[in-house]
């Protein structure tokens, strides 16, 4: 079992930044691939980016392409999302997910093990 806690979720202006935080516990973190998903009232859950369990390769969905960058700390058991120039459309529930066996270029949610619980972001325009 591996368990997530997301933080850093808020309420931002148009334009602003957010770090958006996932701690781990359980099973060896860096096993796992890690992703972060979003999902905005009545849309499906969608995904936003990707990193290998080394931390040497990393996905994006085109929506945040050199907006967004996800990071790891396998020391601290920690992913990361650092959001820049944040859009009202990023407005939604962001959820962080584990995956033991999961590639990066899998953008299914399907391909995950681990969920955290998610963390609310909204961005005003």
């Amino acid at each position: 079992q591996v368990q997530l806690v997301e933080s850093g979720g808020g309420l931002v202006q148009a334009g602003g930044s957010l770090r958006l935080s996932c701690a781990a516990s359980g099973r060896t973190f860096s096993n796992y691939a890690l992703g972060w998903f979003r999902q905005a009232p009545g849309k499906e859950r969608e995904f936003v980016a990707a990193i290998r369990r080394s931390g040497d390769s990393t996905n994006y969905a085109d929506s945040v392409k050199g907006r967004f960058t996800i990071s790891r700390d396998n020391a601290k058991n920690t992913v990361y999302l650092q959001m820049n120039s944040l859009r009202s459309e990023d407005t939604a529930v962001y959820y962080c997910a584990a995956g033991r066996w999961t590639r990066v270029v899998d953008t299914r949610p399907s391909s995950y093990d681990y969920w955290g619980q998610g963390t609310q972001v909204t961005v005003s325009s």
